[in-house]
């Protein structure tokens, strides 16, 4: 027996052992999935089990050293954990943008100080975190943000506004971007900062989707106090760093391409078994959907190997974001087509109240988040295909 094949066997038999049955059962909503922070509050007893095995183990960020709260696992090792909890219908332990985006961040620009007082609570999940990087004048050109920090010795003072913050009435901290500096070109005098979503001069909004429901928030922030100590990397050069993060964040966004095919998502939301819709053309679409998708994951794991050996992701992660928004948005659709009037349901338990037309609606802005997919297509004409500009 292989490394690897013994280490498969293990995760599987601690899987079996230590997964709830509740925590096998598919997420069908947004409030199902774990957040953590300081004021979460757990669905159920086994959500909070599920959690505290993982975090012990140090799978919920089971590639990171085990010092910042992972495993230490190898790229492989992770995959065969993915592999064996999908088996089983294992959720995940924990949603978390600290992992998805800052943690990768904090990995490679932040101080061993930071990486040792912020990454072990975001594996745990202690912390909630947001982001603060679109401004309502600095969407798709963020470079030309004016969110400003100001110099006060052992400080800075930030004052300025940020839009599109994803669950910042929710988040304890937030990683944000400002300008400390507009001497140079728009892309100079970016700093990188952290601070607690508490602070005096924090206010977060919510704004309402047409979904009727909605993760976003604008945040306002006046005269707000941020320890020198919470600057990540050099100030004036968080540019680098925010690039670095966005290719994790679009990764991340277009990983919700890989969520489950059509036609299981259609058993689930209409009770309908596979090859019962009585449309042929409804029935190829849905085929066409499902060959691309698995077209989409082989790509997945192709960049994984690539990284494995070294690659970057780089310009790629526009690729992954663009065709996995689009994906997604087209899964939906034709789960819409397939339940026909019932699927418009809005509210009502029968309905879960309109849990599919709202997430039909709500995947209209996966192609907006995290760069529209008109910019993501200029950058793969630019980067990837080496076109020439316009």
């Amino acid at each position: 027996m292989s490394d690897l094949d013994k280490f498969r066997a293990e995760t599987r038999a601690w899987l079996e052992e230590n997964c709830p049955p509740e925590m096998r059962k598919p997420v069908k909503s947004d409030e199902e999935s774990c957040w953590g922070g300081r004021n979460w509050v757990f669905t159920s007893d086994d959500q909070k089990i599920w959690l505290e095995r993982m975090s012990a183990k140090g799978w919920t960020v089971p590639t990171w050293d085990e010092k910042y709260g992972g495993a230490g696992l190898t790229r492989a090792e992770e995959q065969i954990l993915k592999q064996e909890m999908k088996r089983i219908g294992a959720r995940s332990p924990l949603s978390s943008f600290g992992i998805w985006m800052l943690g990768p961040a904090l990995l490679k620009f932040g101080s061993e100080e930071q990486k040792l007082e912020y990454l072990p609570p975001i594996a745990r999940g202690e912390i909630r975190w947001c982001q603060g990087y679109s401004e309502p004048g600095s969407g798709s050109d963020l470079a030309s943000l004016q969110t400003k920090a100001e110099d006060k010795g052992d400080h800075y003072l930030v004052n300025g506004q940020k839009v599109w913050t994803s669950y910042a009435d929710k988040a304890d901290w937030i990683f944000c971007l400002v300008r400390t500096d507009n001497s140079g070109s728009k892309h100079e005098g970016i700093s990188f900062l952290l601070f607690d979503m508490t602070t005096p001069g924090v206010e977060p909004k919510p704004i309402k989707l047409i979904s009727g429901k909605s993760p976003f928030c604008e945040t306002f922030f006046t005269d707000v106090k941020v320890p020198k100590e919470n600057l990540v990397g050099v100030e004036g050069q968080g540019w680098n760093i925010a690039k670095y993060l966005l290719t994790h964040e679009r990764e991340m966004i277009g990983d919700i391409g890989l969520g489950r095919s059509v036609s299981e998502m259609a058993v689930d939301y209409m009770g309908l078994e596979d090859g019962k819709l009585p449309d042929p053309i409804l029935r190829g679409e849905i085929a066409q959907a499902e060959v691309d998708d698995w077209a989409f994951k082989m790509t997945m794991m192709r960049m994984l190997s690539e990284a494995k050996a070294g690659v970057s992701l780089g310009a790629k992660s526009s690729m992954l974001k663009y065709y996995g928004t689009e994906l997604n948005k087209r899964k939906f659709e034709l789960l819409i087509n397939a339940a026909g009037g019932d699927g418009l349901e809005w509210e009502g338990e029968r309905s879960n109240d309109g849990h599919l037309a709202r997430t039909w609606m709500r995947t209209k802005g996966n192609s907006i988040e995290g760069g529209t997919s008109e910019v993501m297509l200029n950058i793969i004409s630019k980067r990837i295909l080496e076109l020439p500009g316009g």
